[in-house]
């Protein structure tokens, strides 16, 4: 049979795809639909037909599966932010690990053993770092909030079920004070961070204009309203493209950087540095990351993509040197200021590109017994792998944002004379697909 849009057939859902939509399979074409469960019936409207995949939408569900729960939040189903919000904790669990589990078979041709997830006891108001799209709607008002899959159709909130409760205040005031006060067409983005263990809130406005209409009064109320608030910093962005953040940076009040604690030591964050966004299950995954390091107090740790130093200064109390790799000039900068901070003289931080850098390391004879990446989505380029190949470390633990990335790394490394040894899902991102992993190599014995 061949489909149309807005052709409508009874199925069921058998599988997921790795963005969480169900999968459906009829009379010979395979459809996506999102908010259906595996083992879930339901009247399917045809939405677009591809040449192999067909898309569709839930008219009506006939059987609802035991692991559906009703999402928190109102738009939840409209809002591109959270996709799993409809599946409770455990489905959530099975879910991420299959899709580790699935990468490293399908991608990786690794057969490896994926041990259940790290999940949290209390998955929401988890969320650090709050990016917000601004715009406005048809009628002329203002809106804030995060994009519809696929699209960037703002979907405005009032609240968000995985900012804290002061992230939501402060968005609430902003958007009400900037339509009274200011000129909404002048912003892109609204940027806060918040420091869970310190309290301290860093507020960016990303606009397209240094000259921000009310900003003084801006200023007052935000200070005056939320305490908390240390800095407030204004992002010129003047590009027509898709990247948030621009070139320019004023700080409008208080200090360029806020302060956050953890496992017990205490790191400079800045607007543009990283930061991992869930800082309970950052505990987790570092604690985690360093165990499968193994370290005696005997080695030299490479910490590759290394942001503010987090995971390297963490583990440096039992290494006997960690070295830091990263590229953004400003992170660095903070990487160093935190070894200062917390009195740690046996870590240096060199910025740079991750290949070079390790090209550079290897030609100074630096032979690490223990390297550890964290690199971003899109994992290690060749010339870093080759690099981490040559200087041999007994261990590599490879921490990743992309269960596909890493599994074609990790395939690659296994050819390089590394096997897989330990590979451990951890879920920073409840109610989402996004997975963090990591992995342990270890060098094989000839």
């Amino acid at each position: 049979m061949e489909f149309k849009k807005n052709d409508v057939l009874t199925a069921e859902a058998v599988d997921y795809t790795f963005d969480g939509l169900g999968v459906v399979r009829h009379e010979g074409l395979c459809f996506f639909v999102k908010d259906l469960l595996k083992g879930e019936k339901a009247e399917i409207g045809v939405t677009a037909v591809k040449k192999n995949v067909g898309y569709g939408r839930v008219i009506r569900r006939l059987s609802d599966s035991p692991q559906r729960v009703e999402p928190r939040c109102p738009v939840a189903r409209q809002c591109g932010g959270c996709q799993l919000q409809m599946m409770n904790s455990e489905l959530q669990a099975e879910f991420k690990r299959h899709r580790v589990a699935d990468c490293f078979q399908r991608i990786g041709h690794l057969d490896v053993e994926v041990k259940p997830v790290l999940s949290m006891e209390f998955p929401w108001k988890y969320r650090n770092k709050v990016q917000v799209p601004v715009g406005m709607n048809r009628e002329g008002q203002m809106i804030s909030g995060y994009y519809r899959s696929h699209s960037h159709d703002i979907v405005d909130f009032d609240q968000c079920c995985l900012h804290s409760d002061l992230e939501n205040a402060i968005l609430s005031s902003l958007k009400t004070w900037i339509a009274e006060i200011g000129d909404p067409k002048q912003f892109r983005h609204w940027l806060i961070k918040h420091a869970f263990r310190t309290g301290q809130v860093m507020v960016v406005f990303i606009a397209n204009t240094a000259q921000i209409k009310g900003k003084m009064e801006l200023i007052r109320r935000l200070t005056e309203s939320y305490p908390q608030i240390r800095s407030i910093i204004l992002n010129v962005n003047e590009r027509e493209d898709n990247v948030i953040l621009g070139d320019k940076e004023i700080v409008l009040w208080g200090s360029a950087s806020i302060e956050e604690e953890l496992l017990g030591l205490r790191f400079q964050i800045s607007a543009k540095s990283f930061y991992q966004i869930n800082p309970i299950q950052t505990e987790v995954l570092y604690r985690k990351a360093i165990e499968l390091a193994g370290l005696t107090g005997k080695e030299t740790v490479i910490d590759v993509y290394c942001g503010t130093g987090t995971i390297g200064l963490s583990a440096a109390s039992k290494a006997k040197r960690v070295i830091g790799i990263e590229i953004v000039p400003s992170a660095v900068e903070d990487a160093k200021n935190n070894a200062v901070r917390n009195g740690i003289t046996n870590a240096e931080f060199i910025c740079g590109d991750a290949g070079a850098c390790t090209s550079q390391l290897l030609q100074r004879n630096i032979q690490p017994e223990v390297a550890i990446v964290d690199p971003p989505r899109k994992g290690l380029d060749r010339l870093t792998i080759d690099s981490l190949v040559k200087m041999n470390p007994d261990r590599i633990v490879y921490v990743s944002c992309d269960p596909a990335t890493l599994a074609r790394d990790c395939a690659f490394l296994s050819e390089q004379g590394y096997s897989v040894q330990v590979v451990q899902p951890v879920d920073m991102f409840p109610q989402t697909t996004h997975v963090e992993s990591i992995v342990l190599m270890s060098r094989k014995k000839t």
